[in-house]
Parts: structure tokens; sequence; C-alpha cells
């Protein structure tokens, strides 16, 4: 019996070459859909970033918790600033340029609790320009309060690891919201004293949740082209070991003989 060709042999390429480019061909698929999945849904998260305002009375009160859905959530902010207790938060990269948010409070009506507010970016303490004074209009994004667990190393300055609210406290004069709000960069309107002059936008750190099912075809689309490919091999493994590195049966072999 003559012997079979070596599973290299030229005259197996043309299948293997058509098995690589559909198993090549799923998985890439797959992985286009995987990342439509993951745009989608931070096209969505922005998107509840861009909602109309609402205000911060509505949202949250000066004793509550941070109420987990409205993460990114636009309130609009009317009160007075707090020039004396701003603070720099440390470690925030903008273009790859390491530098501060600079924060200031903000109280939101007579007698009530102060809202931090992430004024901008600035590349050092000496590109931050004179805190706000007096009555304030604009409109941020609400976000939760910080504790990645840093640790500041000087207590006694007004530079601060982390935008933690108890951290926060010792810098402020009365209470302070259990949230702060990174304001909206806009074209400030006469006697609105937004407090962004003179410092560049500050990235929003914590995007709203997507909803739960956002573009989850997409993500059945590239779990479908990845079972494909799966498929594939395995065909082309079994004609492999059936047509080319398997025995003849005995009956077959009997008879040439």
């Amino acid at each position: 019996m003559p012997d079979r060709p070596h599973p290299l042999h030229p005259r197996y390429w043309a299948v293997h070459l058509l098995a690589l480019a559909c198993v090549a061909a799923a998985v890439a698929l797959g992985y286009w859909q995987y990342d439509a999945w993951h745009a989608k849904r931070d096209a969505a998260a922005r998107d509840l970033s861009q909602i109309p305002a609402l205000p911060l009375t509505q949202v949250m009160g000066p004793d509550d918790p941070f109420p987990g859905k409205y993460v990114g959530q636009p309130v609009a902010l009317r009160g007075t600033w707090e020039p004396d207790g701003t603070i720099l938060i440390s470690g925030r990269e903008r273009n790859g340029v390491d530098g501060y948010w600079v924060v200031t409070p903000l109280e939101v009506g007579p007698g009530t609790a102060e809202l931090m507010v992430v004024r901008g970016w600035a590349a050092s303490r000496t590109d931050v320009p004179a805190a706000p004074r007096g009555a304030a209009e604009l409109t941020g994004w609400l976000q939760p309060a910080e504790g990645t667990g840093a640790v500041d190393d000087d207590a006694t300055d007004d530079v601060l690891p982390q935008l933690r609210i108890a951290d926060a406290l010792h810098h402020v004069s009365g209470d302070l919201y259990g949230a702060y709000a990174v304001a909206q960069p806009a074209i400030a309107t006469a006697g609105s004293n937004t407090g962004t002059d003179g410092l560049e936008r500050a990235e929003l750190d914590q995007l709203p949740p997507s909803p739960r099912f956002t573009a989850i075809r997409n993500l059945f689309y590239a779990i479908e082209w990845w079972f494909f490919a799966g498929f594939a091999v395995f065909m082309w493994w079994r004609w492999l070991s059936d047509d080319v590195l398997g025995d003849e049966p005995d009956h077959l072999q009997d008879d040439r003989e």
C-alpha cells in the first residue's frame, strides 16, 4: 500500500489555507463586533452625561448617600463661592501632563451644606488663578466621592491626593455634600461666575453606567463568530484525522492485499 502524503504536502495546501482563512475571518469579525459593543456602551454612557441638568436638590440632599443612578448627571448649581476652602487634587493627568484639579466649595443655599466643585485643571500650582468670590450659577456633572486609599503626605497644605469628602472637610467651615461636581465648560453669561476662567477643562473621571442591554446584539454576534471559528478548527481537525492521518479500515486493507 502506498504511503499517504505528508499533511503538509502541496496537494493539501488549498484545504489548509481555506481553513486558516475561515478561522482568521471569523476571529476578526468577532473582535470587530466586540469592539462595536464596547464603543456603543461607552457612547451611551457619554450621552447620559449630556442630558438636561436637574436641580441639585432634586437629585440628592446634604445628608443623603450618593444616588448611584445619578453618576454623571448634570446638575444646575446656584450658590456662593467659599474661596478659602479651595484645594488642589494632585496626580490628575491631561494630554500626558501631570497636573492638578482645582476645587472650590460652593455653598448651594443659605445655611446649607457646601458642594465641592472641580473648577478645572492646571499644570502646576503657579498656574492656578485666584479662587472666585460671590454668587455663582453653573452646571456640573455629579460624581461620587473618591476613595482610592491614597495617603496624604502633608496634611497641613491644601494639596490632596484624592477628592475624599472626609479629607476635604478639614478645609471648609461647614458641612459637605457626599459628592462633588465637575464644572461644565460653558460660555459664561453675565453674573454667572462659573469659576472656570483661567483653567483648562477637567476630564470627567466617572461616567454614568451604560444601560444593561446596550448593544447586546453586537456581543451575541461576536460570540457567534468565535463559535464559528472554533467549529472551523474542529472540522479541519476531523478532516485531517480521518482523511490524512487516519488508518484505513481493516476490510479495505484486506481487499487490497
